[in-house]
């Protein structure tokens, strides 16, 4: 796709974003839908500068998507860019997937050239599947980090990675020791953190992988580097919360073992967050750390049925994650289908408005990125993704059937995947295009 882009671009299209979190409330009462069809998204030097009914004037490049539906681009809060190679793999829950695939395939981007070429297939795929922020998990090579941020440079997307953290409980070739992995951070976090739409963070695998000393060498980190994030994973499995209370018998459940090493706050993303308790989900309220809901991957690993409606109930943020390769799909639609059937085993009824808001305007305010993307206010960098509502004769048959806008949409993102995408922009740039 092109690099350049003219100044001023106006898109048209079905425009749909979210000005408040719908909640869970039914949909003909949910607050914060944006709907404006057939509408101009004005679009200067890479960000939002209006959104208007009629056709702008001569001074704007016009190009016209009438009739597609026009999407913040969705933001994946966890996702591994090396697991591409294990997707889809058969037969296994967490602790055995990881030593019997995930390790294995981590392994490989010791090779610098695998590396390059890995994190280049990962960033295409996003943009592919209309995902044009991520939170990320590169491998526990340094040059891994570096070309995954080298990359989503070169293509103006908005990255939070860092090198993985393991010093202990892990293959040889995949543990670092914590003074080579603080040289190795400290000097990631002075190339690449805030650097274009990048942003470092420290990133502990989860408590098995790290000691005490790993982790309260990532805490200084966080502390004397501002706007750095902590990303790692939390109460996905059983076996998995069962291993932590054996290695730190002095906290409280798995989510303490991160509080006491002072690395919950509010730039802290934990992914999964499915066994966790009341007191658990207070203390997440209290630091502002927010769970990457992975519904997918749940759903493949066998790991559980995350209760959204009780993590938020007590004031937990709750963002979306395809976890790839857990989840069996970098397709943020395929990932809030799941999310759907996981709250419907547990007595919820998801609409499309809070599904959708979790992927867009939801994720950019947990992350406190909410100025900079996932929404069509003006200022907001231009990431857009464009979409047909149908893509074949039985959904277009179903979306046409149709009573209202929910009813549409919800089917949509039950029958959808990636196959919809037509475009995606990038700060305004056009960096994917479907093929004839």
């Amino acid at each position: 796709m092109t690099t350049d882009t003219p100044s001023r671009i106006a898109l048209r299209g079905d425009l749909l974003d979210f000005t408040a979190d719908p909640g869970f409330a039914a949909p003909a009462g949910a607050p914060g839908v944006r709907f404006r069809p057939g509408h101009w998204l004005l679009v200067a030097d890479g960000r939002i500068a209006g959104v208007q009914a009629d056709a702008p004037d001569a001074s704007w490049q016009r190009v016209d998507h009438a009739g597609k539906l026009l999407l913040p681009g969705f933001i994946d809060t966890h996702v591994h860019s090396p697991q591409l190679d294990v997707i889809a793999s058969y037969g296994t829950e967490l602790l055995e997937w990881l030593n019997t695939y995930t390790f294995p395939a981590e392994r490989r981007f010791a090779d610098p050239e695998v590396a390059v070429a890995g994190a280049e297939r990962f960033l295409d795929g996003l943009l592919a599947h209309g995902t044009t922020s991520a939170v990320v998990f590169p491998t526990v090579h340094k040059h891994s980090a570096d070309a995954l941020f080298a990359g989503a440079e070169r293509r103006g997307m908005r990255i939070i990675a860092g090198k993985i953290l393991m010093d202990r409980h892990a293959p040889d070739g995949l543990r670092d020791d914590v003074r080579q992995a603080e040289r190795d951070c400290v000097d990631l976090i002075q190339r690449w953190h805030g650097r274009a739409r990048l942003a470092y963070a420290l990133t502990v695998r989860f408590a098995p992988t790290s000691t005490s000393a790993q982790m309260q060498m990532a805490a200084a980190l966080i502390e004397a580097h501002p706007g750095t994030y902590m990303q790692t994973h939390v109460a996905e499995n059983k076996d998995e919360v069962r291993w932590v209370a054996e290695l730190f018998p002095e906290a409280r459940s798995y989510l303490d073992v991160y509080h006491r090493h002072r690395l919950l706050n509010e730039r802290s993303v934990l992914a999964h967050g499915v066994w966790l308790d009341d007191t658990d989900r207070v203390l997440l309220r209290e630091t502002g750390a927010q769970i990457a809901h992975s519904p997918s991957s749940n759903l493949f690993l066998g790991s559980g049925l995350f209760d959204w409606l009780g993590a938020e109930g007590q004031g937990a943020h709750v963002s979306m994650a395809s976890d790839v390769g857990g989840g069996t799909s970098l397709s943020m639609i395929r990932t809030l289908a799941d999310a759907y059937k996981i709250q419907a085993l547990r007595g919820v009824k998801l609409t499309a408005w809070k599904a959708l808001y979790s992927a867009t305007r939801g994720a950019a305010r947990a992350l406190h990125l909410d100025d900079e993307i996932g929404s069509f206010d003006v200022g907001r960098h231009a990431d857009v993704a464009v979409w047909d509502w149908a893509h074949t004769p039985v959904m277009q048959h179903r979306v046409d059937l149709a009573q209202d806008l929910h009813e549409k949409l919800f089917a949509w993102m039950t029958l959808g995947d990636e196959r919809l995408l037509e475009a995606a922009y990038v700060a305004g740039v056009p960096r994917y295009h479907r093929r004839p």
